[in-house]
């Protein structure tokens, strides 16, 4: 039975953020099991209580509610989570992005540079679409980094970065950029059994050329061919912050009769990924399936339960990183991929001062995973 010296960093604590709280639960759930089970050390919580109680005229305070002097604190803030609401001025308002920063930036300042070490664990990095200049605009993503690591976060984690090259604006502090892609394969095997994993029956596709790069690892560890939709954009409109989509165009292999895996990081409104799964199936493609890592839905369900029923989508796969309204998860095209396993082992892999480099690249249990579907 391992037994390694203890603390090994600092007595292990996790902060759940408003919002955070159900994540934070089974993250904890896990790592209470592992104290006990694999160093025989019995922990009733990791849990560290704080609140963010609000004046009426909305301004607010962080308050964490017992010492946390020498700890190893590990934050968990889903800053999209637009399910938690506060009273101002007797209204019920939804927490934006912005609140739920600031709550964290509240939280560290109450800590008071009292704790051993802070590793935030924000897994939809906030105004990561923020992240370069195209005109005169602010770096929001950046600038965020940079106000955290000065406020005294050593780490951050986070998982699917829209574009991991944001952390050069942090180049003397942890940031560790994390892909789900052994618990997408995992979910897709266990949901659809039957699944062919051949490249002459299915085929992974990227609904833009950003995209490419995490479709190549999918791509690369199936064995399977690899397609690409190019957005044409009206670069002299801007509708809700972006300019719009004119049309997808396809390049790649021959999709007929093939099943298709459209991947990519988030859904915003939708369109991409219904337009893409269109044209595939124009193309011939049978199934289509998609692993998406945050399912925003911010304009509803209509168009996917739609584009279900005309056979377009097949399954959704989305983590459950960030908040799900509950009417997703009694849509029948939804399956949640659960990561709270995954965030418990990288906690306790970091608190032992222990490398994470085989949780980020998973290749091997990926490896595993596909030999004993073959078999089957």
């Amino acid at each position: 039975m391992e037994n390694p010296l203890f603390p090994p960093v600092g007595k292990l604590g996790i902060i759940c953020m408003k919002g955070c709280e159900e994540l934070g639960e089974k993250i904890d759930n896990y790592l209470v099991n592992w104290y006990e089970k694999k160093y025989d050390r019995k922990v009733d919580t990791f849990m560290i209580k704080t609140t963010c109680p609000r004046f009426n005229t909305g301004e607010a305070k962080g308050v964490v509610h017992q010492s946390v002097r020498g700890f190893d604190l590990y934050i968990l803030s889903d800053v999209f989570n637009y399910g938690v609401t506060y009273k101002m001025y007797n209204q019920d308002m939804p927490m934006s992005p912005d609140d739920h920063y600031q709550d964290l930036k509240r939280i560290i300042s109450a800590i008071g540079g009292k704790s051993r070490r802070i590793t935030v664990v924000m897994p939809m990095l906030y105004e990561s679409r923020q992240h370069k200049r195209n005109a005169r605009e602010s770096l929001d993503c950046a600038m965020s980094l940079k106000e955290l690591t000065s406020i005294g976060v050593e780490n951050i984690v986070t998982f699917d970065a829209h574009d991991p090259r944001v952390q050069n604006a942090i180049p003397l502090n942890g940031f560790e950029n994390v892909q789900p892609y052994y618990q997408m394969i995992k979910a897709l095997i266990h949901t659809i059994p039957d699944i062919e994993i051949d490249k002459e029956k299915l085929m992974i596709v990227s609904p833009d050329e950003g995209g490419m790069s995490r479709c190549i690892y999918y791509s690369s560890i199936l064995g399977l061919d690899l397609g690409m939709f190019y957005k044409r954009r009206d670069y002299a409109t801007i509708v809700n912050g972006r300019n719009p989509i004119i049309s997808h165009d396809f390049l790649g292999s021959n999709a007929d009769g093939k099943d298709v895996i459209i991947v990519d990081d988030m859904i915003a409104t939708g369109d991409s990924i219904v337009d893409v799964s269109k044209k595939l199936k124009e193309k011939g493609a049978r199934n289509i399936y998609a692993f998406i890592t945050f399912g925003l839905f911010v304009s509803g369900f209509s168009r996917f339960d739609e584009a279900y029923e005309k056979g377009y989508i097949q399954k959704i796969f989305t983590t459950n990183l960030t908040y799900r309204n509950p009417e997703l998860l009694k849509k029948p095209w939804y399956h949640e991929v659960d990561m709270s396993k995954y965030i418990a082992l990288i906690i306790n892999t970091l608190n032992f001062d222990k490398t994470i480099g085989e949780l980020i690249d998973p290749i091997n249990r990926i490896n595993k995973l596909l030999t004993k579907h073959k078999s089957i």
